[in-house]
């Protein structure tokens, strides 16, 4: 089994809600990791290191081509 690479960190779950979606509807295997501990300690975030989304080396290149879209400033669903 391959491990899975980590692609993004990011500091708050709202921040992932709307990647998340994407990344199902385009059947990416992914997972966010330690998105639960920083749910129930927000502040504690930076300390966790971050969420981090972790992404099969299989689909990273088209996980990326999904976060660089979120991230164009004309999309009304970018990540903020």
């Amino acid at each position: 089994m391959q491990s899975y690479t980590c692609i993004a960190i990011y500091t708050y779950p709202h921040e992932c809600a709307i990647l998340k979606l994407e990344l199902e509807s385009a059947g990416i295997r992914h997972y966010f990791q330690n998105e639960t501990l920083v749910g129930l300690f927000p502040m504690s975030s930076l300390a966790f290191g971050g969420i981090r989304l972790m992404v099969h080396p299989a689909h990273i290149s088209r996980a990326k081509e999904i976060i660089d879209s979120r991230n164009d400033k004309s999309s009304h669903l970018r990540i903020v």
